[in-house]
């Protein structure tokens, strides 16, 4: 009997090193997606305190924000595979250590604390890294499907996550269901341990602030890479931040309670899983500006929340925002991995992620006020209108409209070069 043909989008799992990495990150992805509601009801069981749960949760959060530059310099220094083997054995101590806590009934809140501080800044080393270990072990012309496949694992992971966290917590409790997590790491490393790298030139150490130079210099040097940036902090700031804390308010108040919020986080979700489909199949010749053009139209769920608009409605946008999200992570990583110097790739992604980070926590603590001052409705549509014209002014950058699929970018000065890290290649990746 003939066999079909395997699908050509799913081609870079036939390379053993990128399989290998990619079941390593699903796995870990689907243990971290149990941790947010597993953790929630064990911080409410300990102490009931939605303001020890905020303690928590930023616990978390703040050391992959103060920790991201030093993972990325640790990543353009090490062997990227060790970096996030170390960073998924420290993730399993520190989750097995909580759930061992949890479980036996002795955990105290600073401990948890504690313990969520460690897996923040792993999270840090980690992050920088797995980028520039795609494109060690990943065929140039596969990069794109390869980098869809891993957003895709992503999006399936925070679909799916939350619903097996939900069964365990009612079932066997929070402790157990953290235990799993832990468990997700020590597999995601062992998986880790029969991949085989290309052999790379040491990259000599200069110091660790000059090798942080070094990088920050490859990133303004690129005028796409620091607008690119720039923008991702503004979206961050203004449209993520406004949503996430004025949408629930605006779904219990006119749009008829969590089930209407529910809907709406869903579409998005479906959105960002349909959306990496596409990005595994199409083949643009000017990517970057094929994918900020898609932003241009993410605020409209802000402006419908704006005047409560029927939930069916604002889900219906939501779907398209998560599709354009998706696929323009997709285009952006992999344009930064055909683009970027491999020995810097690991500095120039760690400024890039901290961009898309920093400012959010000052976002989330803004918007409330400011909706009090001058109303949720005008907050909401005026955070459309800064995202919309956020996302127009990108298309205005030259190398945002011209630059091509798997090409040099034309603009790069020989400055740029010049600025690079002595640990480059000779030969940078295509």
């Amino acid at each position: 009997m003939h066999k079909p043909p395997r699908l050509e989008s799913l081609a870079a799992l036939r390379e053993r090193q990128f399989a290998l990495l990619f079941w390593s990150q699903g796995i870990s992805l689907l243990g971290n997606q149990i941790v947010p509601v597993a953790l929630a009801f064990a911080v409410l069981d300990l102490t009931g305190s939605a303001s020890d749960l905020g303690l928590v949760l930023a616990a978390r959060l703040v050391p992959t924000i103060v920790f991201l530059l030093t993972g990325g310099v640790w990543a353009d220094r090490l062997s990227r595979r060790t970096l996030m083997m170390c960073t998924n054995l420290s993730q399993l101590a520190s989750q097995g250590l909580l759930g061992f806590l949890l479980v036996s009934g002795e955990a105290r809140i600073w401990e948890v604390v504690a313990l969520q501080v460690v897996q923040g800044a792993a999270t840090a080393f980690a992050r920088p890294a797995l980028g520039g270990l795609t494109a060690e072990i990943v065929a140039a012309e596969r990069r794109q499907q390869a980098n869809a496949l891993m957003w895709g694992a992503a999006g399936v992971a925070a679909a799916a996550g939350p619903a097996l966290a939900g069964v365990f917590v009612a079932t066997i409790g929070t402790g157990w269901a953290i235990l799993g997590d832990a468990a997700s790491f020590a597999v995601a490393a062992i998986l880790l341990i029969p991949m085989r790298l290309p052999a790379l030139s040491p990259a000599p150490r200069t110091g660790f602030f000059r090798e942080l130079g070094q990088g920050w210099r490859e990133v303004i040097s690129r005028r796409w890479v620091w607008a690119g940036t720039a923008n991702g902090a503004i979206a961050a700031l203004v449209w993520l931040s406004s949503f996430s804390v004025l949408g629930p308010l605006v779904a219990k108040r006119s749009l008829g309670g969590s089930s209407a919020w529910a809907l709406i986080l869903v579409a998005f979700g479906v959105g960002a899983i349909l959306g990496n489909v596409v990005a595994l199949h199409i083949r643009l010749r000017r990517p970057l500006f094929v994918a900020f053009a898609l932003t241009t139209s993410c605020s409209l769920s802000l402006f419908l929340l704006g005047v409560a608009a029927p939930a069916p409605f604002i889900a219906v946008t939501e779907l398209y925002s998560g599709a354009a999200v998706a696929i323009v992570g997709v285009l952006w990583q992999t344009t930064l991995q055909e683009q970027i110097p491999p020995a810097s790739y690991g500095r120039v992604a760690a400024y890039n992620q901290m961009g898309g980070m920093v400012l959010r926590p000052l976002g989330l603590v803004i918007a409330a006020p400011l909706a009090q001052l001058v109303g949720v409705s005008a907050t909401l549509i005026g955070a459309g209108v800064i995202t919309a014209a956020n996302s127009a002014l990108l298309l205005l950058v030259p190398e945002i409209r011209e630059m091509r699929s798997g090409r040099p970018d034309p603009h790069e000065s020989a400055s740029a070069s010049d600025v690079s890290t002595p640990a480059a290649p000779s030969a940078p990746r295509a």
